[in-house]
């Protein structure tokens, strides 16, 4: 019988564990499982190479390593909402909202809305039961005054208000995950996230939502059409940031 070599028996064990648990599930550090397995940290690495390669387990930088799963694409051709985008790919799209209040709202948020009394509601998206995405919605206290808990719960802004849309713009950029989002979306802290702010106006060009959603970055890809790429293109709209 052929001797097995250790980094391939850590390698066949972590392959079983990938198969059984939650997708988008945490691996313990590579020191816990250089402790657990008593192997060095370069053995384990080379186990968990050997398992990336075969699909079942992914990392990334500053979040460590985790069960693979699918990532949910969202396009940005069109407005949209989440759950258009999360159904369209064939998941169970819900919602939980975790905050809703009137409220003064912050600078950021009033420079856009020309208000200084918001409706703030933020909630947890998920899709097959997993948290991917925590959002914050301000609105006009005064559109959002007849609206209730269980309503935004249960539909979204865009449905809810009575008004004709023109479209929205919508910033993308990095961040890490503060403790109190990082618990909703069951992620570590200090895990990388993509943070998008878009802010949705009426058929005059007037703004009258101003969001801002969080993404963890190993479940989410953003999709931008270049129907007439030319060589060297950039997304528009591509910036550096001070």
């Amino acid at each position: 019988m052929a001797r097995r070599i250790r980094y391939q028996e850590i390698a066949e064990e972590l392959r079983s564990r990938a198969t059984v648990a939650a997708p988008g599930s945490m691996l313990p550090s590579e020191a816990e499982m250089s402790k657990e397995f008593e192997a060095s940290r370069v053995t384990v690495r080379r186990a968990l190479e050997l398992v990336r390669e075969d699909g079942l387990i992914a990392a990334r930088q500053g979040f460590g390593w985790f069960v693979a799963v699918e990532p949910v694409r969202q396009r940005l051709e069109s407005l949209g909402t989440i759950e258009s985008q999360v159904e369209g790919v064939g998941k169970i799209s819900e919602r939980k909202v975790s905050e809703f209040a009137f409220e003064q709202a912050p600078a950021r948020v009033r420079k856009f809305l020309k208000t200084d009394q918001v409706l703030r509601v933020k909630r947890v998206n998920l899709a097959d039961g997993e948290p991917f995405a925590v959002v914050t919605v301000w609105c006009p206290a005064d559109l959002g005054a007849n609206l209730s808990r269980q309503d935004v719960e249960q539909r979204p802004f865009y449905e809810l208000l009575d008004i004709e849309l023109r479209g929205a713009t919508q910033t993308i950029g990095a961040d890490s995950a503060e403790p109190a989002d990082a618990k909703l979306l069951g992620v570590p802290v200090g895990s990388p996230l993509l943070r998008c702010q878009r802010v949705t106006t009426n058929r005059q060009g007037e703004p009258i939502l101003v969001s801002e959603h969080l993404f963890p970055a190993h479940r989410t890809e953003f999709v931008v059409d270049l129907p007439l790429a030319e060589p060297s293109m950039t997304p528009s709209g591509l910036r550096l940031v001070d």
